[in-house]
This record gives C-alpha cells, sequence and structure tokens, in this order.
C-alpha cells in the first residue's frame, strides 16, 4: 500500500509540473527587436529618386540631394528632439532616415552639400559648441573622428554652423530661431565645444549626444520630454503620437556575394546642377 501511495503522489506531482511548464510557455514571451542586415547598396537604391550619385574626387560614391538651393544639412526642414540617445535630428525629408543618422556631409564649390555613406548609425553627427546664450552645430566632416572634433584643430568655416538661442533648441520651429550667420565668427570666438557623448555598445559606436538634458530644462524652465524612437521596419522618419518612427538597420559595406554595391546610375559631377536650379522634392507629412 505505501508503494501505491508513493507512485500516485509521485504520478500527480508529474502532472502538476507538465501542467505548471505548459502554462509558463503559454505566456506572452518578452522579445527584442530582431536585428536587421542590409547592404550599404540600400543607400544607393532607396536615395537615387531624391538626388544624383556622383563619383567625387577623394570621396567614393557620394550623394547630392535635390533638395532647393537653400539646403543645409541639420538645419533645413527638422528640428531636435531628446531620445535615449541625445539630441536626435528628426527630417522633414523623407530620406532623412539615412542622410543624417548614416555618413556624414561635406560641401564642395561646384555641388554644394554632398552626402558621404557609412555604416555607423547616430542620432545626429554633428559637431556642437555653446557660446554665452546661444547653442550651435555644424555637420562633421567625412574622415573626422569624435577626438578630432573635439581638438582645438578642427574647423568648420563659419558660414556652415547653425545657431539658436538657449531657450530655442528644443523648440519644433527651431529653424524659425536660427541666428543670422554673419554673427557666426563672433560666436565660435567666444564657444566651447560640447563633449558629451554615448558608448552603444550593442553597435560598437561612440557618437555626440549634444547639450545635457539639465541644462536645457534650466534655461528654459520647463521638462524636456524623452521621445520614444519606435523601430519602423521600412525606410523612413516622421513623428506619429509624439514617438519617433525611424528606420535604423545595421549597414553592412559589403553585400555579401563578393560584389562591390554600386549605383545603378551615376551622374557626373560636371553634369550636376547649380544648387540655384535644384527643385525641391516634397517633404513628408507630421503628425
Amino acid at each position: 500500500m505505501n508503494g501505491m501511495a508513493v507512485s500516485a503522489g509521485s504520478l500527480i506531482i508529474l502532472a502538476l509540473s507538465v501542467v505548471l511548464k505548459s502554462w509558463v510557455w503559454s505566456l506572452p514571451q518578452q522579445t527584442s527587436t530582431p536585428k536587421v542586415f542590409v547592404s550599404v547598396q540600400l543607400f544607393y537604391d532607396e536615395l537615387s529618386p531624391y538626388g544624383s550619385w556622383v563619383d567625387y574626387p577623394n570621396s567614393g560614391y557620394v550623394w547630392i540631394p535635390h533638395a532647393g538651393s537653400g539646403f543645409i544639412p541639420y538645419a533645413t526642414d527638422g528640428h531636435w528632439v531628446f531620445t535615449d540617445h541625445g539630441w536626435t535630428w528628426v527630417s522633414d525629408f523623407s530620406w532623412g532616415w539615412a542622410t543624417f543618422h548614416y555618413g556624414r556631409w561635406d560641401y564642395g564649390s561646384a555641388c554644394g552639400w554632398f552626402w558621404v555613406p557609412d555604416n555607423e548609425w547616430g542620432p545626429a553627427w554633428v559637431s556642437w559648441r555653446r557660446s554665452p546664450g546661444y547653442y550651435g552645430w555644424t555637420p562633421l566632416r567625412p574622415g573626422c573622428s569624435l577626438d578630432m572634433a573635439f581638438g582645438s584643430k578642427y574647423h568648420q568655416r563659419s558660414e556652415r554652423w547653425i545657431f539658436v538661442g538657449e531657450e530655442d533648441m528644443a523648440k519644433p520651429d527651431v529653424s524659425s530661431h536660427y541666428i543670422n550667420r554673419k554673427q557666426n565668427a563672433t560666436l565660435i570666438e567666444h564657444s566651447t565645444v560640447i563633449v558629451n557623448t554615448k558608448k552603444d555598445r550593442k553597435r560598437n559606436v561612440t557618437y555626440v549626444t549634444g547639450p545635457q538634458r539639465d541644462d536645457v530644462e534650466k534655461i528654459t524652465n520647463a521638462p524636456v520630454r524623452s521621445v520614444l524612437i519606435r523601430e519602423n521596419d521600412q525606410p523612413a522618419n516622421h513623428m506619429s503620437s509624439g514617438e519617433l518612427n525611424l528606420y535604423r538597420p545595421y549597414v553592412q559595406k559589403g553585400n555579401g556575394y563578393g560584389r562591390k554595391p554600386v549605383p545603378s546610375k551615376l551622374t557626373k559631377l560636371g553634369d550636376v546642377r547649380p544648387t540655384s536650379e535644384r527643385r525641391l522634392q516634397p517633404k513628408i507629412s507630421q503628425d
């Protein structure tokens, strides 16, 4: 009888164990956003309708946007929001997911602003400065490391900087508050470099985060809300319901098939239209 009792008890325990395991596995499982890997070919293909790819001396394949004569990267048609990654540029252009978060911008006398692709993602590849009463930023040039950008020898022409009053930094209409660039040389002379950075261990990249959130809150006497970045599964960037929907895959320089990625259509540098003749592409709508 005792043996039978033990056997019955063991069966009950076993049955309960099976039921418990089944119940645990039926619970919703917490999943992380899967990594999406793409080739740099994606840039060549996705940006072609919005600009011209050129084989530029000493830079390789670069992209020149059809963005109007007054286009300035990280200044035209966009604004700053604060995210877990620091101050993040939100572009009104549909191609902004690529050109303001990967790669670098440079300027050529013959073609104006052009973008050089790279595979590292960041909230914005700019250099930040603070002058008494003002914040300023300018695109980081290709090949410029953060150590170089923070050094005293790093210079960008004064007219390529954008400055705003400290109190206007976080405004959605920040472009309405840009300081006249004639004042830039004086502002730069009295400014210091903002050296705040963050290490993204998942992507193994360090990027600039911009002004301290607490500093901006003290200046504006208002809280700076942290905007959530929601991963988009298609090339896009836009604000929706207070969140930034952004496509930011892991970009590989090769295509995995032993062939070098190349733009399907190349334009000769001499055939690129002057900036004054470039038509502005339609922007995306914002909520």
